[in-house]
């Protein structure tokens, strides 16, 4: 049974709903400043950064930003060479596993390079693959570090509810 402190508000989770609304706000306005076509990948970004504390975000937010490049690459590859489809996008991840494992990417590393490959890949543009793969590493990247930025600014005092 969850406690009282946990179902109702109090300051450690309003402080933590406002530094992730303030920061993703943030990281979308930079990637609309940098006019990036789909800015709302930086927000998306920051909105999971700032579900880490501050050591686990530093510690992690460079698995995540090699595995962004990883997935855009590899997306914008396969987009280039097979066009979208669901085989191309199997294999794809598959092969993103073993590259990320080769490399020592843990799970997180992973978990974005299969997002990033997912939206170069699988979203028909009538744009080149890598300019939307170097748009979505811009925005990620944008919106990893905003987070992180965020963290350090205004760390977290208290566990959120």
């Amino acid at each position: 049974m969850a406690s009282a402190s946990r179902t109702s508000l109090n300051w450690p989770l309003i402080e933590h709903s406002a530094r992730t609304a303030v920061a993703a706000t943030l990281s979308l306005l930079a990637a609309r400043l940098l006019r990036m076509p789909e800015a709302y990948w930086a927000a998306i970004s920051t909105l999971v950064v700032m579900q880490s504390t501050l050591g686990a975000a530093l510690q992690i937010s460079g698995q995540r930003f090699a595995g962004t490049a990883i997935g855009v690459a590899a997306g914008a590859l396969l987009a280039t060479c097979f066009g979208p489809n669901w085989v191309v996008f199997c294999a794809g991840v598959f092969i993103l596993g073993l590259v990320c494992g080769l490399v020592r990417l843990e799970r997180s590393g992973y978990r974005y390079a299969g997002i990033a490959l997912a939206i170069v890949l699988l979203v028909v543009r009538n744009r080149s693959p890598w300019l939307v793969a170097a748009h979505r590493f811009v925005e990620v990247s944008a919106g990893i570090a905003v987070g992180l930025l965020m963290t350090v600014i205004w760390p977290e005092r208290g566990e959120p509810a």
